[in-house]
């Protein structure tokens, strides 16, 4: 659409392109009954989201720089300054077509991670960045371009209000924020698969049977700030983080934007589009292009660039493409669910597997809309993101399978069979496919070796030195280029040092503090601080803001005053606390925070953003910083 011009989201605007885009609807519809669509060959293609880390293995917001480097190509921005995507051209289904996507994949990352070196950053590929923080995701912090700003302007217009994001894991994480960058948080290995319009339904429906057990072996992101969350934490970040719904009053089934579908597809792709028309206003008004059935009168194709548009703002796991190139147009299945990495080569064997399940799923049973209830495979889908490989999924022989056994007896036999109708060498399916049976038998996947990984470092250095330990050794494995089941797990010392990893607050502070209100009682604090062996106590008001700090200082001062008759009763905190408090905001420099407790002689620091508090440093948490520039002071010669 000309990724430069859009419309100010007036209603007029809309309006008028709405109607654009239900007239290429109609011109689809008219083009699907007269052939116009391409049955093949056969393609598929790929497009890698990537992460850009800096000091500290953190988030360096310097993909422009780095694109200037690259001077195009396949190289796209995305919607932070620290994430990049590579768009591979399509590859005909046949032969070496894995071989040479995995090679083109391996050229196009080393030059974007000899590109970012030059910018003092470096390549990640993950799901979920261990080291990404909240305060990464402001809106400075967006790329630059009109259509990132008009589609947080339009999604946060239609929430009516902030984002609530809650996912329970082995953590819990619910936070608040303002603005669409929490789908910065994700990235994935998109693969998209060409289909002929007569065998759409059948194929879009052997996508949704089978993307949970391909899921269930791909899972790449099971922490998220620093909560261990789902195996595929992205599935329920990315529907929250572009959630339009609000609670309502009433029991009202509202669908969310993003989302794995509530139907099989019986008749046509336009099923999918019209659903979406019915259920989701248009959010994006770009330019009104040429009447489309007026250009297929003329005999010529027309590009339907309002539907692609108002497509792009619709997010499926498993998307409905279309396409016009040299004045053919033809559909593709896109398949968003698997993550970014861990490695290039597990990469390309879930696209394969994908790729190849389809296919064998439709040559052996045809379409599963005759053989499964879809809430069942629906249900498959969200099983998978949170247990991965420890998934119990439904199939279509009305078992319920262990997704390991799934895999090694079913879905892998039937990937090699699919691969094998389309003519793909035995080589690349014995490489591929024998990649993915190998992480399966051993039950290691991305997620496990990051969760491994970090269970192995517990009680050694702190959550952040963890963290970052975690994206350097990815780097580093990646580097290598063997598949993850055969990493070593990541080790402390590779997150390169204290140093790189106290730069701000945010990575250190106890985000946990106990905390009271300014209405109880001063006794209840005074047993709280006994039990648990902690000097510091901020209080809030009924509103979380805030509002005082309770300390030993004060508790002994109303004791004294207690012991002097002075006061009758039970006393409540907001008598006794401390309002006069110095604050820290996540951001603070450590340096920094360290200062200000020494200058104005303060044990503990609250950590505020928007006025509510959001973690606690005190000296204690300063103690690994001392005794490292200790260490260091006593080495210098």
């Amino acid at each position: 659409m000309g990724e430069e011009e859009f419309e100010e989201l007036k209603p007029e605007a809309i309006r008028l392109f709405t109607r654009a885009v239900l007239r290429d609807l109609q011109a689809l519809e008219r083009m699907l009954d007269e052939g116009l669509i391409i049955d093949g060959p056969r393609h598929f293609g790929a497009e890698q989201e990537l992460f850009l880390v800096g000091d500290g293995w953190r988030p360096a917001s310097v993909a422009p720089r780095v694109l200037e480097r690259l001077k195009g190509g396949p190289f796209t921005p995305e919607l932070a300054l620290f994430n990049l995507e590579i768009n591979l051209p399509p590859e005909r289904l046949e032969d070496r077509a894995f071989s040479n996507v995995e090679a083109a994949l391996d050229r196009y990352v080393s030059e974007a991670r000899e590109a970012a070196l030059a910018e003092g950053a470096e390549v990640v590929l993950c799901g979920t960045l261990p080291t990404l923080a909240k305060s990464d995701l402001t809106m400075d912090q967006i790329t630059p371009k009109p259509r990132y700003r008009a589609l947080n302007e339009a999604l946060t217009r239609m929430r009516g209000g902030e984002y609530h994001l809650r996912i329970e894991g082995t953590d819990e994480l619910i936070i608040r924020h303002d603005s669409v960058m929490l789908e910065a948080c994700n990235t994935s290995c998109q693969v998209h698969l060409q289909v002929s319009p007569s065998e759409f339904p059948a194929f879009y429906n052997a996508a949704q049977l089978v993307t949970a057990p391909v899921l269930a072996a791909s899972v790449n992101s099971p922490l998220l700030f620093g909560r261990r969350l789902w195996a595929e934490t992205r599935i329920a970040l990315f529907q929250q983080s572009l959630d339009t719904r609000s609670a309502t009053p009433y029991v009202r089934d509202l669908v969310p934007r993003v989302r794995f579908g509530d139907q099989w597809v019986r008749r046509s792709v336009t099923e999918l589009f019209a659903e979406d028309l019915s259920r989701f206003r248009v959010l994006l008004a770009g330019p009104v292009p040429e009447d489309p059935i007026e250009m297929l009168d003329r005999g010529e194709i027309p590009g339907l660039e309002a539907l692609q548009l108002y497509n792009s703002t619709i997010y499926r796991w498993n998307r409905p493409c279309l396409g016009v190139s040299n004045g053919e147009a033809h559909m593709r299945i896109e398949c968003r669910a698997l993550p970014s990495g861990p490695s290039v080569i597990d990469e390309v064997a879930g696209a394969a597997l994908w790729t190849g399940v389809i296919l064998g799923v439709v040559e052996k049973y045809g379409d599963p809309a005759e053989l499964m209830d879809f809430d069942e495979a629906k249900g498959n889908f969200l099983a998978a993101a949170r247990d991965g490989l420890r998934a119990g999924l439904h199939w279509i022989d009305g078992e319920v399978w262990s997704a390991s056994r799934l895999l090694l007896e079913v879905v892998i036999p039937l990937a090699r069979d699919g691969l094998r109708s389309t003519g793909i060498c035995e080589e690349d399916i014995d490489r591929y496919l024998g990649v993915v049976e190998a992480r399966v038998k051993a039950r290691c996947t991305g997620a496990s070796w990051l969760i491994d990984s970090a269970t192995s470092m517990a009680g050694s250095g702190t959550r952040s030195e963890q963290l970052a330990a975690l994206t350097a050794a990815s780097v580093e494995r990646q580097r290598g280029g063997a598949p993850v089941h055969e990493w070593a797990l990541a080790r402390l010392e590779e997150s390169g040092g204290w140093t790189h990893t106290y730069l701000r607050v945010e990575q250190y502070m106890n985000t946990r503090p106990v905390t009271v209100n300014e209405d109880e009682l001063v006794d209840l604090v005074a047993f709280v601080m006994d039990r648990e062996g902690i000097r510091h106590v901020p209080v809030e008001d009924h509103q979380q803001r805030l509002v005082g700090l309770i300390s030993y200082r004060s508790l002994l001062r109303s004791l004294v005053e207690r012991g002097e008759g002075e006061v009758d009763g039970p006393i409540p905190v907001k008598d006794v606390m401390e309002v006069e408090i110095l604050t820290v905001s996540p951001q603070t420099p450590t340096l920094e925070a360290i200062q200000l407790m020494r200058t104005h002689q303060v044990a503990c620091l609250p950590v505020v953003q928007d006025d509510r508090l959001v973690g606690l440093v005190t000296e204690r948490d300063f103690m690994p910083i001392a005794y490292e520039l200790l260490e260091e002071r006593l080495r210098a010669p």
